[in-house]
C-alpha cells in the first residue's frame, strides 16, 4: 500500500510538472526550516537535523560512488526515512503506554531495521553515526539505511507487536 501511495504521489509530481526530486527537496526543506528556527524545541531540532544528515549522506555516497539514481529513488528514500522517524516517535509512545519491555521490544525493532538494511554497506560505523547502541538520542538510527526496505521492516514487525 505505501509503495503504491509513493508511486502516485511521484506520478503525481511528474503529471503537474513539478521539478524531480520535489519530494525529497520538501522533506529537506522542512527539516531545514525546523533546523534553523531558533523557536524549535531541541527535539524538533535534533530530529530533524538527523533527516538533513542522512539525506546528506546518501546524496553523497551516491555522488562519490558515481551511481545515477531517478527522482523516484531519492523520492522514495526522503518519503520513508520522514514516515519511518516519525512512526517511530508514535510507536514508542503507544508501547511505553503498554509497558517498559514493549517499548524496549519497539526500540529494538526500529534500531534493527536501521542496522540491518544498509543502502552502501558502509562498514565504519562511526562514520556513518550508527547509534543503535545509544538511548539518549531521539533517532537511534543508522544514517547509512535503505529507508524503503527500513520502514517496510519495522511496520510489518511493530504491527504485530502492537496487536
Amino acid at each position: 500500500m505505501k509503495k503504491v501511495l509513493i508511486t502516485l504521489l511521484v506520478l503525481t509530481a511528474s503529471v503537474t510538472g513539478i521539478q524531480a526530486q520535489s519530494l525529497y527537496k520538501t522533506v529537506y526543506d522542512k527539516a531545514m526550516a525546523v533546523v534553523n528556527n531558533p523557536a524549535s524545541s531541541d527535539e524538533e531540532t535534533q530530529i530533524n537535523q538527523f533527516k538533513l544528515t542522512a539525506l546528506n549522506y546518501m546524496s553523497m555516497m551516491i555522488k562519490k560512488r558515481g551511481l545515477q539514481k531517478d527522482s523516484y529513488f531519492y523520492d522514495s528514500q526522503a518519503v520513508n526515512l520522514s514516515s519511518f522517524v516519525t512512526d517511530f516517535q508514535l510507536n514508542l509512545e503507544k508501547a511505553r503506554s503498554i509497558s517498559p519491555a514493549k517499548r524496549t521490544e519497539i526500540l529494538k525493532i526500529y534500531t534493527d531495521a536501521s542496522k540491518f538494511n544498509p543502502m552502501f554497506k558502509d562498514t565504519d560505523k562511526e562514520k556513518v553515526n550508527c547509534y543503535v547502541d545509544d538511548r539518549t538520542t531521539l533517532t537511534p538510527f543508522c544514517i547509512d539505511t535503505d529507508w524503503e526496505k527500513a520502514y517496510d521492516q519495522a511496520t510489518t514487525l511493530t504491527k504485530a507487536a502492537l496487536h
